[in-house]
């Protein structure tokens, strides 16, 4: 049971607390300048914003995320990162914005003089209301609770009008309540469809690249707006023994001359792996992935061509990713989504470079066996089993603003589990969206690349004949919500991406181009 703390004469305690404690599904907390009533729990759920608009905005956020954990802070989910454009003073720099779910034993004045303690730690000073700022932190809600006072209003009071508030917001939520606390904020909204109505009032996902407002990843030393057009991830294997290309380019030449020609033919990103991960492949050490990996990747990143593409490490390994990004390689991508390596996700944490977390059961040896084949609904399984890795590593520090998620087509999958994702993409989205809608609008990567389910069903036995089928696939992919697509033939899945984006920018297709 809440405890109300009242500080001040003995009389008035029992008729402040009587007044003010409404139990009937929320309550109310006011206070006066000669008074105050604080709520002491064993712990509470707040939501608080974040904005910073100079300096190195990242790592204010970064900074502010440590602080907020050392202050008794615990974050518990992330919203997506939101470049904006700056409100009400509008003669200063773009903003990021976001918001965090957090958990805390502090109340709500204690809440807000620790993050007034964490601003004033990061350099911010009295200026102009709206004006620039290294950090700013606001409560936006805290628990089942209103709170009035002369120094805090919660609900924080411009919510309803601001959707570089309103869009992070919403991204803590999932489309099904799952709390009274959940219930009560969206009480709060005053509007009958809750937050979500409230939300929609404002133009919803549609001011998501409109009012100045994009959701936006960090990576490398940019912003990547995922949703302006499909990106295309050449791959790069130094293997022996993929399935498609194996041997090909063992070495740091022959390397170079391949991804060279990936870029020329339009390639945005580059994914290097050093460790095959086909069906019933061998598992090697650390060292040895290291070292077929760590020249190439040096002379990859020395190319100029490269400049301006990012670089991406297919590891399951933590102390490769860790190397990797030491050695400029720009995220990384995971096919187990960290089930192979119990340091995987406090590494990337550490890192701070997105992450692609891959729906696999067991390992490359295990997946095609008959249990881990085993589907009642494939799309509605891969979305548990992927989301409770993905919130995990959330939990452990790697916010939603830097995951990518693959459903893991060809891993742990028949022909037509396959066939079900290609086709699904928005049903795992939807479904996704239900937990959370910051990880439902995260990129989604697919790799159906030259798999051995296209040459089942084309009766393409050679790995190499498998591209037309490929395009097939990869076009299915991007219809259906696709962002990121990992082929091996870069120059004519790029024609593919290209019609496909053609045809979602339409205004009249029934396929909303943005996620």
């Amino acid at each position: 049971m809440s405890t109300l703390k009242y500080l001040g004469a003995q009389r008035r305690r029992l008729f402040t607390a009587r007044k003010y404690l409404n139990v009937s599904g929320f309550s109310s907390l006011h206070t006066g300048p000669n008074c105050s009533v604080e709520l002491h729990s064993q712990e509470e759920e707040a939501v608080i914003a974040l904005g910073s608009n100079v300096g190195d905005r990242l790592h204010n956020f970064k900074e502010a995320l440590k602080l907020m954990k050392k202050s008794g802070i615990s974050i518990t989910r992330h919203a997506c990162l939101y470049e904006t454009a700056p409100a009400y003073v509008t003669d200063q720099p773009r903003f990021l914005n976001s918001a965090v779910r957090a958990v805390t034993k502090l109340g709500p004045h204690e809440l807000l003089a620790a993050l007034k303690k964490i601003e004033k730690d990061m350099g911010r000073t009295d200026g102009i209301r709206y004006g620039p700022r290294p950090i700013d932190l606001d409560i936006l809600f805290y628990g089942k609770f209103k709170v009035g006072s002369d120094i805090l209003t919660v609900p924080h009071e411009r919510i309803w009008e601001r959707p570089f508030v309103m869009a992070p917001l919403m991204d803590l939520l999932g489309s099904d309540i799952d709390s009274d606390t959940v219930a009560s904020w969206h009480s709060f909204s005053g509007h009958s469809g809750g937050l979500s109505g409230l939300w929609e009032k404002l133009g919803g996902e549609s001011l998501i690249g409109e009012e100045g407002m994009y959701r936006v990843m960090p990576v490398g030393n940019g912003l990547l707006d995922w949703s302006r057009r499909t990106s295309v991830m050449g791959v790069l294997n130094l293997t022996p023994d993929s399935f498609s290309d194996g041997g090909n380019f063992q070495s740091v030449k022959s390397s170079v001359s391949h991804v060279r020609s990936m870029i020329s033919e339009g390639a945005d990103m580059i994914d290097i792996g050093a460790q095959s991960t086909r069906p019933m492949a061998s598992r090697i050490s650390v060292e040895e992935e290291l070292d077929r990996l760590i020249p190439v990747l040096e002379a990859v990143t020395a190319m100029p061509e490269v400049e301006g593409k990012l670089i991406s490490v297919d590891t399951f390994y933590s102390e490769v990713a860790l190397e990797a990004v030491s050695r400029g390689a720009h995220f990384i991508n995971d096919v187990s989504a960290g089930q192979l390596d119990p340091n995987m996700f406090k590494v990337i944490a550490g890192l701070d470079v997105p992450y692609v977390a891959m729906h696999m059961r067991g390992d490359p040896c295990t997946m095609q066996n008959s249990k881990n084949l085993k589907y009642d609904d494939v799309c509605k399984e891969v979305v548990s089993e992927l989301y409770s890795r993905v919130r995990e590593a959330e939990l452990s520090g790697i916010p939603a603003w830097r995951i990518i998620i693959d459903p893991g087509i060809g891993f742990s999958k028949k022909t037509e589990d396959n066939l079900d994702i290609l086709t699904g993409l928005p049903d795992i989205r939807a479904d996704i969206a239900k937990r959370s809608l910051a990880i439902s609008h995260v990129p989604i990567l697919i790799g159906p690349s030259r798999k051995r389910f296209l040459g089942e069903i084309c009766s393409r036995p050679a790995a190499v004949e498998r591209d037309p089928a490929t395009i097939a696939s990869v076009t299915a992919g991007v219809l259906g919500g696709a962002n990121i697509v990992r082929v091996h033939n870069v120059k004519d899945n790029l024609d593919a991406v290209k019609v496909c984006d053609a045809i979602l920018r339409q205004k009249s297709h029934p396929l909303k181009f943005r996620q």
